[in-house]
């Protein structure tokens, strides 16, 4: 009888180990592209993003082994080309950084070392102008566009503390102006950011 309840009691100690060894939380660090569509609106015929690179951080915590909570920091840099067909009004380019605060919820499933994953939520893309040569117009303001989040890809496990994740990545919000009325086309687009990185799980 003895026995037994040793026994038990040491089964119920290495469940209680394994379960807090579990990883409940992982942080990331991707590489993104950075796309957008022409957007066109109010006289602005088109805003041009050009395309670029930039880069990710995440943060997510599992509440269960299906949902999580995921806080990112995005960063990336280049230019907006803004043609406005209003009589007197020239072409425009700002040369611009853009950084991305947001919180989403994510969904995954597990198939062996396969995790696909969807993820929605909420957030703000700060555009910062830089007044160098890439900027032909002074009176430009940061602007902030708070939009939503959403996207999916897939997780594969190379061990217990390391994955890799590929990431379509979409936000919509309302295009940036600067605080410049010829720049404003009173749109809202999806910026477009895939990535691919590295997680790492604690």
């Amino acid at each position: 009888m003895k026995k037994m309840m040793l026994l038990g009691a040491l089964v119920s100690c290495a469940a209680a180990v394994g379960h807090a060894q579990e990883s409940r939380q992982d942080v990331s660090a991707s590489f993104i592209g950075v796309y957008a569509p022409q957007v066109y609106g109010r006289g602005v015929e088109p805003m041009t993003t050009t395309t670029t690179g930039g880069f990710l951080g995440s943060y997510r915590y599992m509440l269960t082994p299906r949902s999580a909570l995921e806080l990112n920091y995005g960063w990336a840099q280049n230019s907006l080309k803004f043609r406005n067909t209003s009589a007197g009004v020239p072409d425009g380019r700002v040369h611009e950084r853009q950084q991305e605060l947001s919180g989403a919820y994510v969904y995954s499933r597990t198939y062996k070392n396969y995790n696909p994953f969807l993820e929605a939520g909420i957030g703000a893309m700060i555009f910062t102008p830089i007044l160098d040569n890439g900027t032909n117009e002074l009176n430009l303001k940061q602007t902030t566009s708070v939009g939503g989040l959403f996207g999916g890809g897939v997780a594969y496990e190379i061990n217990p503390s390391f994955d890799v994740r590929v990431e379509y990545r979409g936000f919509l919000l309302k295009a940036p102006s600067f605080g410049f009325d010829p720049f404003s086309s009173s749109r809202y687009y999806v910026l477009m950011t895939p990535s691919i990185g590295v997680a790492y799980h604690f």
